[in-house]
């Protein structure tokens, strides 16, 4: 190293600028972009973080192997179901939510973290969970949008991890053992999803 090369010079521009930026209250600041921040693992996604009193951090992969998407819907509107994963009393999360009308979608929990959605905790360790705004006996929640952009997110994750783009890995909240669920219901279009889901 040089030591003998003098130092640049800060502009008075530069350090006005600095101080000036200093002066300005954090909370008029700009929000970040969605991923701006690296707080999501889905670079399109919205982070919209939960209480941390409604999931278990951990550090999976290397706490537990991720091999299952679980597919839930809301049985909420989505600003409602964001609205319970902050409450820290409500005691459930999932890692994402998609929104009906454009597919957009927010993170909730990171992935190395334990989301509380399938009611069995085995289930939870090996999973990442998605929930879907909507009811299960009103199929006009489920858009096109919501299906594509939903589709994209688990291949997105089933490629993150290795797991098979199949029924047997990407499985609806009904099928974990001991739930009393019926989401995503009969009105979610499977054979549509895993389609889209290997071709996203």
């Amino acid at each position: 190293m040089d030591m003998d090369r003098e130092r640049p010079r800060l502009s008075r521009r530069w350090i006005l600028k600095g101080a000036a930026l200093a002066a300005v209250p954090y909370a008029l600041l700009p929000e970040p972009q969605a991923g701006a921040s690296g707080s999501v693992d889905y670079p399109p996604a919205e982070w919209t973080p939960a209480s941390t009193s409604n999931y278990t951090d951990s550090g999976r992969p290397g706490t537990y192997a991720i091999d299952r998407v679980i597919i839930h819907v809301t049985q909420e509107t989505y600003a409602n179901t964001l609205a319970i994963f902050q409450n820290p009393e409500k005691q459930v999360t999932a890692h994402y939510v998609v929104r009906s009308a454009d597919g957009h979608v927010a993170q909730c929990v990171r992935e190395s973290d334990i989301a509380w959605h399938a009611g069995n905790w085995s289930y939870n360790t090996r999973s990442v969970g998605i929930e879907h705004e909507g009811w299960v006996d009103q199929p006009s929640y489920f858009t096109n949008a919501l299906y594509e952009q939903s589709a994209k997110l688990t291949a997105s994750i089933c490629d993150r991890y290795g797991i098979p783009k199949d029924r047997e890995h990407i499985i609806g909240h009904y099928q974990v053992p001991g739930t009393d669920h019926t989401d995503p219901g009969p009105n979610w279009d499977w054979v549509r999803y895993i389609r889209l889901v290997n071709f996203a």
